[in-house]
């Protein structure tokens, strides 16, 4: 095989900020899928009050699954642009929490808490300085 072919490994090793990231946006993707098929199940063998929007609503997270995904994949490969659907996931998921911890049911306060920690970490991790270095994502006035 030429030298054409094979990528070539990355000089420096993966920064641990990263592969956190990278580990929370998949945990994320991986919950959405979970919870998307599972109303898509109960949509189509249980009995819910309306099919069509439990079908239609698991599919939807299912498919906003795989974004987080796709982005974990993207940073543990050192990929730029996968920063950003990262972050807009980790955006996504603070009001999401913030509805869970407005709720009046007791599990879903303990969701919130746990979402939002998670979110908010992800953030942090994602504008680290060592993982937009690990990124090769450089800031405006570095361009200079």
């Amino acid at each position: 095989m030429s030298t054409e072919q094979t990528p070539e490994a990355p000089a420096e090793p993966r920064p641990g900020r990263l592969a956190a990231a990278a580990a929370l946006s998949a945990l994320e993707g991986l919950a959405l899928v979970a919870g998307g098929l599972y109303m898509l199940v109960m949509g189509l063998t249980g009995k819910p009050d309306r099919p069509t929007q439990a079908e239609t609503g698991g599919l939807t997270l299912v498919v906003l699954g795989l974004i987080p995904l796709i982005a974990a994949r993207g940073l543990l490969r050192r990929r730029s642009w996968s920063r950003g659907p990262a972050m807009i996931t980790q955006i996504m998921a603070l009001p999401v929490a913030w509805m869970f911890l407005n709720s009046d049911g007791a599990p879903w306060i303990p969701a919130g808490i746990a979402l939002a920690a998670v979110a908010v970490t992800g953030l942090v991790l994602l504008v680290n300085p060592a993982t937009t270095k690990a990124l090769g994502i450089r800031g405006p006035m570095r361009d200079a």
